[in-house]
């Protein structure tokens, strides 16, 4: 998740994005620009001697349950479950709250959870036992892999590769492709569609895109000969006995004991609204896993791939994904700090030059999560949360390393997360509000200069009906029908829906050719310039 001035502009969420443990820690200041793709065989920096001994660690979890329970009072939040490792042992392990807001079964280090975006540095881990066993090389080209997957430049789609997309540094624009799945479109149509979107410098830019992660795992697993969701139970949630870990939403929604997801309302209550099905982009937010499960994932990461004595992921591979491939936030001051993505992972270095990794999940229908670790202490936790992102997840982890090393928190995260969100969810928002029209609006043309079939190559398929005195605008595959409020002129308005959703959005309708409008373009759906559709 990032600091203030790496609050995105664009859609999607900042603290899913970055981790708000690395916005809001930092990493050690480092000069900025890109950084060249890292060579096979190379290590992290060697670490500094540990700072931290196990009364640190303890005086840490014993505050942690105190630190759960005051933020969930705070926020409300349902349900959470959190595990801590320590040199091997999970030292920690518990659940808090309800897994349904009304219900009385309990949260449990069994219940499963929704990881939203820490499903990537679970994903990577998959990744690295893949090139571990010689599958594939983080260096090889995705596209010959995955049938159909190009992008908007053909040199750009011959050369991509699958470190390339898993460190966000292909040159596709932020979370490109999330509103065509809010929408309804599949995984194929999705990454089939990439093509049209426009392209920064390629490995010279970073921006978080959910749908080109997906794509490189595809082609991992299309090496393979199996699905995404095999490949990870057979390279990492079989091996390490992660038993209630899976990659399929199925698998989440038939669970007797899960977390369910909540949103909060307008009055301060949560409540259980949405079901968030991310199977089209599995490997960046699809899995679902316990607290428990989690805590054997953290040991191995920690022990450089070994589990319980048995090598589960190479340690060169898996050490690779720890390692700085594209600056993600420049240092907002000379003094400032800054911080890298690598792959799956957010890679940051703290004063003492200890090397961070960490990454943060968010549903805004209804999960946040929080993995955050330093390896040089063999130190983890893992945070997950049943509730739409407040801050929670993110400050717990916070909270924990900054009594772990200051013997208490060194300011109150919690708020200064719930900001980064609630700045995001400002930004997404259109500059006009379309709940008060101009006192002199004009009148709107009538509904049959606007009603028809329009197309965009990347959205495919809008129809505009009219029914009961009212126009009525459907989008998607199984087309999602928004009833239009006339806003001014040719414009409207309507709710956006999904896990995109930004409030109230404009449409416009233009040109005129025999009392019909010749094009109509959506608001929201226009952020990369894809969002014009034209009359057939």
């Amino acid at each position: 998740m990032r600091a203030a001035e790496s609050v995105r502009p664009g859609r999607g969420r900042v603290l899913a994005v970055w981790g708000a443990s690395a916005v809001l820690a930092g990493a050690l200041a480092l000069a900025p620009g890109a950084v060249p793709p890292a060579p096979a065989g190379s290590q992290p920096p060697p670490q500094p001697p540990p700072l931290l001994d196990r009364s640190d660690v303890d005086s840490a979890v014993a505050k942690l349950d105190g630190i759960v329970e005051k933020g969930m009072k705070r926020t409300g939040v349902p349900g959470v479950a959190v595990g801590v490792v320590y040199r091997d042992k999970v030292v920690h392990l518990k659940g808090f709250g309800v897994r349904e807001a009304g219900e009385s079964a309990r949260v449990g280090p069994d219940t499963v959870f929704q990881l939203a975006s820490v499903s990537k540095p679970l994903a990577s881990t998959v990744v690295a036992g893949a090139v571990g066993d010689k599958t594939v090389r983080w260096g090889d080209p995705v596209a010959p892999r995955l049938p159909g997957f190009t992008l908007g430049d053909p040199w750009v789609s011959g050369h991509v590769t699958i470190a390339d997309l898993l460190s966000h540094r292909s040159g596709l624009p932020d979370h490109a492709g999330d509103l065509l799945e809010d929408l309804g479109f599949d995984q194929s149509y999705i990454l089939g569609h990439l093509k049209y979107e426009s392209l920064a410098p390629f490995r010279a830019s970073y921006a978080y895109t959910n749908f080109g992660f997906t794509a490189a795992a595809e082609a991992v697993a299309r090496a393979g000969g199996v699905s995404w969701e095999k490949l990870s139970d057979d390279l990492l949630y079989k091996p390490a006995k992660m038993a209630s870990t899976s990659s399929r939403f199925a698998d989440y929604e038939k669970a007797p004991d899960k977390a369910v997801g909540h949103v909060r309302t307008a009055g301060g209550s949560w409540q259980a609204r949405y079901v968030r099905d991310a199977d089209a982009q599995s490997p960046a937010g699809g899995a679902s896993s316990t607290a428990s499960d989690m805590t054997r994932w953290l040991r191995l990461q920690l022990a450089n791939g070994k589990l319980d004595g048995k090598q589960i992921v190479d340690a060169e591979s898996l050490a690779r994904t720890h390692l700085p491939e594209i600056v993600s936030q420049p240092p907002p001051a000379p003094a400032g700090r800054t911080g890298f993505y690598g792959l799956g992972w957010n890679v940051g270095y703290d004063d003492h030059g200890r090397l961070r990794l960490s990454h943060s999940g968010a549903f805004e229908l209804g999960a946040n999560t929080n993995v955050t670790m330093l390896p040089g202490e063999q130190l983890g936790i893992i945070v997950l949360t049943n509730g739409q992102p407040v801050g929670l997840a993110d400050s717990v982890a916070l909270d924990f390393f900054d009594i772990a090393q200051n013997g208490k928190p060194s300011t109150d995260w919690l708020p200064l997360v719930a900001a980064l969100y609630a700045q995001q969810e400002k930004a997404d928002k259109s500059p006009t509000d379309y709940a008060d029209p101009p006192a002199s609006r004009k009148a709107a043309r009538p509904d049959s200069s606007y009603t028809g079939t329009y197309t965009s190559p990347y959205y495919g398929r809008l129809n505009v009906t009219a029914a009961g005195g009212g126009l009525t605008l459907e989008l998607g595959p199984k087309p999602q029908r928004f009833p239009l409020t006339h806003y001014d002129g040719d414009t409207f308005s309507f709710p956006t829906t999904g896990e995109n959703a930004v409030g109230l959005t404009g449409v416009t309708f233009t040109g005129d050719s025999g009392g019909k409008a010749t094009r109509v373009r959506v608001e929201y759906l226009d952020e990369n310039d894809l969002g014009t559709f034209t009359r057939t």
